[in-house]
């Protein structure tokens, strides 16, 4: 006996289409993550007394320390600054990796999907 609309699901939904488009989102996921990698942005503190370099991965691959920023009376300073170049550097990759990765398409009686 055969169904009635596309694959048998409500709406006249395509299965086979769904799955397809479903694999070329994923592939076109990992595709944008591997590029990350290559990418790099740059975040500094204290006024560029400290610079850091990340990978749109999340991945650490420069600290810069200006030597006028090591105080040995004020290590505390110095380990604020590092952590708030980090962290505007984590951001700013965030940021990067959104404007980088595909949109999930707008697919209505999908939850999850958009619907």
């Amino acid at each position: 006996m055969a169904r009635k609309g596309m694959g048998g699901m409500p709406g006249g939904m395509d299965m086979n289409a769904l799955l397809k488009q479903a694999q070329q989102m994923q592939n076109d996921m990992m595709q944008a993550q591997e590029a990350l990698k290559d990418e790099v942005v740059e975040a500094s503190a204290g006024g560029g007394m400290v610079k850091v370099k990340i990978s749109g991965d999340l991945v650490v691959q420069d600290v810069a320390i200006d030597p006028d920023a090591v105080d040995p009376e004020d290590v505390e300073m110095l380990a604020e600054m590092v952590q708030a170049a980090i962290n505007e550097a984590i951001r700013s990759a965030q940021q990067l990796a959104e404007s980088k990765m595909p949109q999930m398409p707008n697919m209505p009686g999908m939850p999850g999907l958009g619907g």
